[in-house]
């Protein structure tokens, strides 16, 4: 048996622990994977590839698989992913209907915004809840502390606890290591934790600042409106020094919802209380008597951006929804139009 416990592995597969191994790295068609004790460059197997059906089907960063290894040639065969106890999903980029897995079996989202012009309420409404729906725990990381002063600071952790309901709250600097030691709490032993941020917000120079070397490229932000540049390409898992792993993924330059379920409960918990005040249990909160949601807007309990942004996200949620249940009914109706079709063919090569 290999040393998978390194890798966060805990006895729940029914599988030959010889022929798991963990993916650390993904690009494109290629995997790399580990089992602890030596890395391979890894493929799918033909069986694998036929049976797939789905974006989510296919192996991301995290995942746990059940390979054939070549170690001669420091190769594997990737022969299926087992289940997964996590995964962080987004709709992926552009204009298809389609998952994209980001992580899998992940235990910590480090939700990461910068403290210069980069930090954005409405972002980190929508990556709480990516983060939620995954099945992680978020916490929020405020980067480049050192550039900031006492008073900026205390102004972005009381605006971001606002919208953060409950989730931890930490100003780091990579720099000069403040904030560090608290971050590294949340990272024990086995633990794994994925950082998602926007590009610029210093993810590159936090890892190599955990990992004590330079692993990952850095770049400067631009001067004129803090906007960074994509310096990770790929997602890619990292062994820290403390015994978890931390995967850094390419800034998101679009952050669309895939599936919020109760998440967007959790994100507005907020709102969701005040709701459950109003008098009428369908209240829409427009001109009803006895809206709390429209008592809360007026005193200003409740802002008007952060209203907004619920209801844009609740109908967003609802379009994806559809497009999804749209997708799913003409996939199936292709389906059977081609078993037909072959059922045909069978006949007609019987008579």
């Amino acid at each position: 048996m290999h040393n998978l416990e390194k890798l966060g592995w805990k006895k729940e597969y029914d599988v030959l622990e010889d022929n798991v191994a963990r993916v650390i790295s993904v690009q494109k068609n290629s995997y790399r994977i580990s089992d602890g004790d030596l890395e391979y460059l890894a493929h799918l197997s033909g069986k694998f590839l036929n049976e797939s059906n789905s974006p989510l089907d296919f192996p991301s960063v995290g995942d746990w698989v059940e390979v054939q290894k070549l170690p001669e040639e420091n190769k594997a065969v990737i022969k299926r992913v087992l289940p997964r106890r996590s995964q962080f999903v987004r709709q992926a980029a552009g204009n298809r209907t389609e998952a994209q897995i980001v992580a899998a079996n992940i235990d910590i989202v480090f939700i990461v915004n910068s403290l210069n012009h980069d930090l954005n309420l409405r972002r980190i409404e929508r990556y709480m809840i990516l983060a939620y729906e995954s099945g992680a725990t978020p916490i929020i990381l405020l980067t480049k502390r050192d550039q900031s002063t006492i008073d900026e600071i205390e102004d972005a952790i009381a605006s971001v606890s606002e919208v953060a309901i409950g989730v931890p709250i930490i100003p780091i600097s990579s720099l000069n290591g403040e904030g560090i030691e608290e971050l590294l709490g949340y990272l024990s032993d086995g633990k794994t934790a994925a950082l998602l941020g926007s590009s610029g917000v210093g993810k590159s120079t936090l890892i190599n600042s955990l990992l004590g070397q330079e692993v990952q490229e850095t770049k400067d932000i631009r001067e004129d409106d803090s906007k960074g540049r994509h310096t990770t390409t790929h997602r890619e898992m990292f062994m820290m020094p403390n015994g978890s792993m931390l995967i850094d993924t390419p800034g998101m330059r679009e952050i669309q919802l895939w599936d919020g379920g109760t998440a967007i409960e959790t994100t507005f918990q907020d709102i969701e209380l005040l709701e459950k005040d109003c008098r009428f249990s369908d209240c829409r909160h427009t001109t009803e008597p006895g809206c709390r949601v429209q008592e809360a807007l007026s005193t200003g309990e409740l802002s008007e951006e952060r209203f907004q942004s619920y209801l844009k996200l609740q109908k967003e949620l609802a379009y994806e929804e559809r497009k999804q249940n749209l997708k799913a009914k003409m996939e199936e109706k292709n389906k059977w139009k081609k078993i037909s079709k072959q059922q045909k063919e069978n006949y007609k090569y019987r008579v």
